[in-house]
């Protein structure tokens, strides 16, 4: 007699798709109100939220993902709340609300995440669970700092900051299956904490505390490209390999990123910043999310995929078209830079494309698996 399959309650389904649609509303009005500043053709509803590019991406956005991934790491529950409430934050200033409902929806959402990693922090005393804890907390002083000047280009850099130690703790971790010297991680450890002193810095002294912050970036880069396991594993084959090509590349962006802003491109205003922002943004950050997004897929969202080498062509295509954009930055070449930029949001929707299709060529494959099973029996 075949088993029964347990299917969860409709409201909780609905509940469900409405978050993940909340969360995918999120990323792709960020990204167009991106596009919008560079005068691209859009709907109405974009122009008007070109403001906020960067918090839709930010500390929502990813603010959104970690915290879920995180949630769903810690058995859900309770610590599901921290992501609602920045999809809701999330949902409230792309519908229009006063900024302040979002802000405070934002904190709130960030306090939770960092009561629910302070926890965690308390019962395993381990080094890349500290470093993660920090990460929350410059994404919760990042919050607060645009709560209380509502100027969110002074929060920049603790998000920054947040999205930074929150990878590097996730490498962290893994260094674990290749151990690294003492005096490594203690360098690890001191960049860290520079890092964290120079986003504190830089309220006061903005020049000086963010070619601080750029050279702690430089030196981070090379600690992980030096003692991450990408190194070997980027010798092997097939989604192994395409993880540490992500790994490696986005390394080399960060180190640029860091190289430009110890000559003042971090500085809001100077013609380089673009460059430096995006290049750690795209370059480095959305590396990580395509190499992370088949293992992660799988765990949060319950979609399995099937690794193609297709997987290549939107990681190539970031590559490329932000190469251009950093040009035309430092060429001070709008046009090119303008082009850079759309080629960027072209090769974000060519990712999600190939994840559909990789998503929906595993739920085939498992289908195949299934009736090959049944008429063995």
């Amino acid at each position: 007699m075949p088993h029964a399959v347990s299917k969860a309650p409709p409201l909780r389904v609905a509940m469900r798709l409405a978050f993940a649609a909340a969360i995918v509303l999120t990323f792709a009005c960020g990204v167009l109100a991106g596009l919008a500043r560079f005068g691209v053709a859009l709907p109405r509803h974009a122009l008007t939220n070109a403001v906020w590019h960067g918090v839709l991406v930010l500390p929502m956005f990813f603010g959104a993902v970690v915290s879920l991934e995180r949630a769903v790491a810690l058995g859900g529950g309770r610590h599901l709340s921290a992501p609602v409430a920045v999809a809701l934050a999330a949902v409230l200033l792309l519908a229009g609300a006063p900024p302040m409902f979002a802000q405070l929806l934002l904190f709130a959402g960030a306090s939770l995440a960092l009561a629910s990693v302070l926890g965690l922090v308390r019962r395993h005393t381990e080094l890349h669970l500290a470093i993660l804890a920090l990460g929350v907390s410059s994404w919760w002083f990042g919050d607060l700092l645009w709560l209380t000047t509502s100027t969110p280009l002074v929060a920049v850099p603790s998000w920054i900051a947040f999205l930074v130690l929150t990878i590097a703790a996730e490498r962290l971790e893994l260094t674990r299956l290749r151990p690294t010297p003492r005096r490594a991680r203690a360098w690890f450890v001191t960049i860290v904490v520079v890092l964290l002193a120079s986003v504190v810095w830089a309220l006061r002294m903005p020049d000086a505390g963010l070619r601080i912050f750029s050279a702690c970036l430089a030196l981070l880069a090379a600690w992980l490209t030096r003692y991450d396991i990408a190194r070997v594993t980027v010798r092997q084959r097939g989604l192994t390999r395409f993880i540490a090509v992500c790994l490696l590349s986005g390394y080399a962006w960060l180190a640029l990123s860091g190289a430009l802003g110890v000559f003042g491109a971090w500085r809001v205003g100077h013609p380089w910043h673009d460059a430096a922002l995006h290049a750690l943004t795209l370059g480095f950050v959305i590396s990580m999310a395509l190499g992370h997004a088949p293992i992660v897929l799988p765990a949060v969202a319950r979609l399995r995929v099937s690794y193609r080498p297709v997987f290549y062509l939107p990681l190539v295509a970031l590559h490329i078209a932000l190469a251009a954009r950093v040009a035309g930055a430092l060429m001070d070449a709008f046009a090119l830079r303008r082009a850079g930029a759309i080629g960027n949001a072209i090769a974000l929707a060519l990712f999600v494309a190939v994840m559909a299709r990789a998503a929906w060529a595993a739920r085939t494959e498992s289908r195949i698996e299934s009736r090959t099973v049944s008429h063995r029996r």
